[in-house]
C-alpha cells in the first residue's frame, strides 16, 4: 500500500465531498463503495450511527473540512484493516492511466472463472454464446465516458493484463455504442455485459455483431456494487 496512492484517493474523496451540491450523498456514495456500514465508520471516528445518518441524509449541517478529514481517514483506514482492497483497486486504475469516473474496477483473477459464474454474479442474461466459457478478470467502464473520451489505443489498455476478461459497459441504453466500438478494437474480450438494460432492450443487431466477433455478450440491470462485491469473493 503505497503513500502516494492513499493520500490521492483522500483528496479525491474529499474534493467531491467539500465541492458537492450535496455533501451528504457523497459521502455516502464513497461509504457505500467501500463496503462499510454507518456502524463501523462512526465507530472508526468514535461518534454515534445517528450522526453519520444526519450528515448523509442532510438533517446535520454539511460537515466542515476538519470533519470531512476525518470521515475520508476513517474510510481508508477501515479498508486498510481490512487488507486495503479499495485503495489497491484505485491504485490499479491510476497505474492504467485511467481516471475513476470512466474505469470503475479493473481485476484480474487468480484463477480463470468460469464464465457462468462470472454472470451467475452479475445476474446476467446472456444473449449471445461466444467461443470462451471463462475469464481470467475483469474491467467495469462507464460507456459513455469510455466511447466519447479514449482513443483506440487507450481503449485496448482497458484489457489490463489480459483479453482474456469480461468488459462490462454501465450506462446503457441500448448497446449501439458498446457494440460498434467492438467491431474496430481488436482483440476483443471473452465477455461483454451491458449493464443496465433487459435483454429485451437490446438493440437488435447487438447479438450479430457480437457473433460476428467471436464474444460472449450479455445483458444485466443487478445493483453494480453488489455484483462486484461477489465477483470479488469469486476471484
Amino acid at each position: 500500500m503505497t503513500t502516494t496512492v492513499r493520500e490521492d484517493l483522500a483528496h479525491r474523496i474529499a474534493g467531491e465531498v467539500t465541492l458537492s451540491d450535496d455533501p451528504g450523498a457523497t459521502l455516502k456514495k464513497w461509504r457505500t463503495d467501500f463496503n462499510i456500514s454507518q456502524t463501523e465508520l462512526a465507530a472508526q471516528i468514535d461518534v454515534s450511527s445517528s450522526v453519520i445518518s444526519d450528515y448523509e441524509s442532510g438533517r446535520r449541517e454539511s460537515p466542515g473540512i476538519g470533519i470531512v478529514r476525518r470521515l475520508v481517514t476513517a474510510l481508508l483506514d477501515v479498508d486498510e484493516s481490512r487488507g486495503g482492497s479499495h485503495i489497491r483497486q484505485y491504485g490499479r486504475v491510476l497505474s492504467a492511466g485511467f481516471e475513476s469516473d470512466i474505469v470503475h474496477d479493473l481485476r484480474e483473477y487468480p484463477a480463470a472463472l468460469a464464465l457462468d459464474e462470472f454472470y451467475d454474479a452479475l445476474d446476467a442474461t446472456e444473449v449471445s454464446e461466444g467461443k470462451w466459457d471463462y475469464v481470467n478478470g475483469h474491467t467495469v467502464i462507464n460507456s459513455i465516458q469510455t466511447i466519447t473520451r479514449l482513443s483506440n489505443e487507450e481503449f485496448y489498455r482497458l484489457y489490463g493484463q489480459s483479453t482474456d476478461r469480461g468488459l462490462v459497459f454501465t450506462n446503457v441504453s441500448r448497446g449501439e455504442g458498446p457494440l460498434v466500438a467492438m467491431r474496430v478494437v481488436t482483440p476483443t474480450p471473452n465477455a461483454v455485459v451491458l449493464h443496465g438494460i433487459e435483454a429485451d432492450d437490446l438493440w437488435e443487431h447487438a447479438p450479430a455483431l457480437a457473433e460476428i466477433d467471436g464474444f460472449s455478450l450479455a445483458t444485466s440491470t443487478r445493483d453494480l456494487d453488489d455484483a462486484l462485491a461477489e465477483l470479488r469473493e469469486l476471484a
